[in-house]
């Protein structure tokens, strides 16, 4: 378990993503992000009033932003959060919500084998009013956890709230002012909820999803049946410790995990020695 106080949380945008600018430009016009003085990595720093001791940023940087792996150590920087397009191949309008790191290989940004810290709380925040805003503005789309991946793998708590998943919805205003609303929601979240670790299933997974919006259980890491080969001991143990509530339990999705690796995540999960439920 993590435990940060104070700070600021930055909510960083891409200007080659289509998507991100479009979340960005919500965050501006509604919640009421103001130009600053100040600069992080050269560019201009938006803030908003948050009447409290911390500051709510947001920075739209250059590049992509699986690549920021070399983000300032800022003294104050309590919570990064990212907005950006998200891409699949299915091209399912979606709402997501995951933390970045590699469960295995780098393959896109990031280290390889090191996760960033989840913020479980406010992913949660995030995911619920993702689904408020969608279900408000009646938008087809899913709202869903993605499982832990691509970069960059920050030691500092960091998500991503996603917008996808082609160039018709990252152009989709109401979904960008949904994505924004997440936003908003993980960076005022003040909710401290029970903390899971998820293994197994898809990388969209519709258990450990509907599990947090139905109870006060909160994911941090998610890995899935496609990246439990590279899950061995090490890798489960620094998705327990690195995320910034403490882990009480692990959660199974027990029908998505292959029948020859239960076996052996079962003898690692006995040497962790945390509470093990299966869905």
């Amino acid at each position: 378990m993590l435990v940060r106080c104070g700070g600021m949380i930055l909510i960083v945008a891409s200007r080659d993503d289509l998507a991100g600018l479009n979340i960005a430009d919500k965050l501006i016009k509604i919640f009421g992000f103001r130009r600053e003085d100040r600069k992080i990595l050269g560019k201009q720093l938006y803030m908003k009033e948050t009447g409290e001791h911390e500051e709510i940023g947001l920075l739209i940087a250059n590049g992509e932003i699986v690549n920021m792996q070399d983000i300032p150590p800022l003294a104050n920087l309590k919570m990064i959060i990212f907005v950006s397009r998200h891409s699949s191949k299915s091209g399912t309008p979606t709402l997501s919500v995951h933390t970045p790191g590699n469960i295995g290989e780098a393959f896109l940004g990031g280290i390889s084998r090191k996760v960033s810290i989840s913020p479980a709380s406010a992913m949660k925040a995030a995911l619920i009013e993702l689904k408020a805003a969608r279900d408000e503005m009646n938008l087809p789309y899913e709202v869903s956890y993605e499982c832990t991946h691509h970069g960059p793998s920050l030691d500092i708590p960091a998500m991503f709230v996603e917008l996808g998943s082609t160039h018709e919805q990252w152009r989709d205003q109401k979904a960008a002012e949904a994505v924004a609303r997440g936003a908003i929601a993980a960076a005022e979240n003040k909710t401290i909820y029970p903390a899971a670790l998820g293994i197994g299933g898809q990388h969209y997974n519709e258990k450990f999803t509907r599990i947090a919006l139905t109870s006060d259980i909160a994911f941090g890491h998610m890995i899935p049946k496609y990246a439990l080969s590279y899950a061995d001991e090490y890798i489960i143990r620094e998705c327990v410790k690195r995320t910034v509530e403490r882990v009480d339990k692990i959660v199974l999705d027990w029908k998505g995990i292959r029948g020859e690796d239960k076996q052996p995540l079962l003898e690692i999960l006995k040497n962790i020695g945390l509470k093990i439920e299966k869905v």
